[in-house]
C-alpha cells in the first residue's frame, strides 16, 4: 500500500470532558513518529472554526503543553455544537460541505480525526462519505468522548471514568453532611447530574455505595419513568429508617406519561430540544408539597465534567490510547471508522482499541440495559457495580501552583489563510 503524504486536522466538538485533551495528546504524539504526515493542525471550535478557515499550527506548541493536555480539562482547541444537517437544511450543509474541502485541499489535509460524541460521529462520518463522493483522498477517523457514555458498539466512552468518580465522591461527601444535620423531621438532598436520555452517569453514583444504608439511597434513570407513588414511598421509608434521604437524579428523568421532568419547552437548544431547567427542584417541590419534609438540591452542573482534579488515571490512560489508535489506523489506510475500547479483561480488568464503521455509530443512543436495573427501578444492580467500578481507577496527578491546579494553555498560533471569507 503506498503511503498518503500529507496533513493531519485534529479537532473536537460538543460538551467537554477532562480527558478529551488527553486524546488529542495521543494524536499528536502519534502523529509525530510518521514521517508521511507532514505539518498538524488544529481546527479552533470544532468544525464550525474549521468552516471558518481558523486552524492552529500544532508544530508550534511546546512539548510541555502537549504532555499537560492529559490533565488538562475542558476543550482546549475550542468546541462546538454546529450540525451540518442534510436532511433539515440540505442547502446549507451544501454550502458547509463545499467550504470544508475547499479548506482541506488549500491547506492539503489527507488525515482528518474528529473527538466527540454521537453528532461529531455523525459529521464525521459525512465529511468520510464526501471525501470519497469528490474523490478527495483523505483518512477520516472518530475518536470517542461524552460522558453521557451513550455511544454504542464501544465499551464504554473517553470521560465517563472520570464523570463517575468524581459524582460518586460528592454524593459520599455531601451524604457525611446531610447525614450530620438529620433532625427530629428528617430530611431529603437531590443531587442532580448529567444525562439527558441515558442514565448512565447517574448509575455511576451507585459506586459510592459501601453497604446497604449508605447514599445514594435512591437513583432516578431517564431510561426508568417514575412512578410518582412508588418513589414517595421510597423517600419516606428510608428518613423513617436513617433520618435522610440522598436521591440522586438524572436531569432528563420522565413521568410516566413520558415527559421530562425538568424541560422547559419554551426553550430550545441548538439541536431543538426542551433546555432542560431542573429535574430535581421539580422533584424536591413534590417531596416538600406530598411529603412536608425538607429538602434541598445540589445540581453539579458543569463541574462534574471539568473535574480534573479528581479524574480518574484509568480514564486519561483510555483517552490517549483512543488517539494513538486512530493515527494507526489512519496510516494503516483505515477510513470511516471510530476507535472503540474493547474490554479484553473482567477481572482484573484490561482494554484494547478497535474500529468501529461511523455508519454504525453515528446518532445512536445507547441506553443502560433495563436487567442492570433493579426490579423497582431505584438502583442499579451488580450488574452494573461489575461494568462501572474498574472505570475508576487510579487518579491522575495534576501539578499544583500555589495549592491550586497548574493547566496548561496552547498558544494556538493561527496559520496563515488561504481562502476569501466564507459567506
Amino acid at each position: 500500500m503506498a503511503h498518503l503524504v500529507g496533513n493531519l486536522l485534529v479537532a473536537q466538538s460538543g460538551g467537554p470532558t477532562v480527558v478529551i485533551n488527553a486524546s488529542i495528546a495521543g494524536v499528536i504524539t502519534e502523529a509525530g513518529k510518521h514521517e508521511f504526515i507532514e505539518e498538524m493542525y488544529g481546527g479552533m471550535n470544532g468544525i464550525l472554526g474549521i468552516l471558518n478557515e481558523e486552524l492552529i499550527d500544532l508544530q508550534d506548541e511546546k512539548a510541555k503543553a502537549i504532555e499537560g493536555l492529559r490533565y488538562t480539562p475542558a476543550a482546549a482547541l475550542g468546541t462546538c455544537r454546529y450540525k451540518i444537517d442534510f436532511k433539515k437544511n440540505p442547502e446549507q450543509a451544501g454550502k458547509d460541505m463545499d467550504r470544508l474541502f475547499e479548506i482541506f485541499k488549500a491547506h492539503n489535509i489527507r488525515y482528518f480525526f474528529y473527538a466527540g460524541g454521537n453528532d461529531s460521529q455523525d459529521t464525521a462520518h459525512k465529511i468520510h462519505e464526501q471525501a470519497q463522493a469528490r474523490g478527495w483522498e483523505m483518512r477520516v477517523i472518530g475518536v470517542p468522548k461524552t460522558i453521557d457514555n451513550d455511544l454504542p458498539h464501544t465499551d464504554h466512552c473517553p470521560g465517563y471514568g472520570s464523570v463517575v468518580k468524581y459524582n460518586a465522591a460528592t454524593v459520599m461527601e455531601v451524604a457525611f453532611d446531610v447525614s450530620s444535620m438529620a433532625t427530629d423531621d428528617g430530611s431529603c438532598c437531590l443531587v442532580e447530574v448529567m444525562g439527558r436520555a441515558a442514565g448512565w452517569i447517574a448509575a455511576g453514583t451507585v459506586l459510592a455505595k459501601r453497604s446497604e444504608n449508605d447514599a445514594p439511597h435512591i437513583i432516578l434513570l431517564p431510561e426508568i419513568p417514575v412512578n410518582e407513588e412508588a418513589f414517595l414511598n421510597k423517600v419516606k421509608a428510608t428518613v423513617d429508617q436513617l433520618g435522610y434521604c440522598v436521591v440522586v437524579v438524572g436531569e432528563g428523568v420522565k413521568n410516566e406519561q413520558g415527559d421530562e421532568l425538568g424541560a422547559d419547552k419554551s426553550r430550545l437548544d441548538a439541536f431543538g430540544h426542551a433546555v432542560l431547567s431542573g429535574a430535581a427542584e421539580a422533584l424536591k417541590e413534590l417531596i416538600q408539597g406530598k411529603l412536608d419534609l425538607k429538602t434541598r438540591t445540589v445540581k453539579l452542573g458543569y463541574a462534574q465534567r471539568a473535574a480534573a482534579h479528581y479524574g480518574s488515571k484509568l480514564d486519561a490512560d483510555e483517552a490517549f490510547a483512543c488517539g494513538e489508535a486512530a493515527v494507526r489506523a489512519a496510516i494503516d489506510g483505515k477510513s470511516g471508522f471510530m476507535v472503540k475500547l474493547v474490554r479484553t479483561s473482567r477481572d482484573p480488568y484490561r482494554f484494547d482499541t478497535g474500529l468501529q464503521p461511523l455508519g454504525d455509530i453515528a446518532n445512536v443512543e445507547h441506553v443502560v440495559p433495563r436487567d442492570w436495573i433493579s426490579e423497582d427501578g431505584f438502583m442499579p444492580n451488580d450488574k452494573f457495580v461489575q461494568y462501572a467500578r474498574p472505570l475508576i481507577a487510579g487518579e491522575n496527578p495534576v501539578p499544583h501552583e500555589d495549592g491550586l491546579p497548574k493547566f496548561v494553555v496552547l498558544d494556538k498560533n493561527l496559520v496563515e489563510k488561504q481562502l476569501p471569507p466564507r459567506e
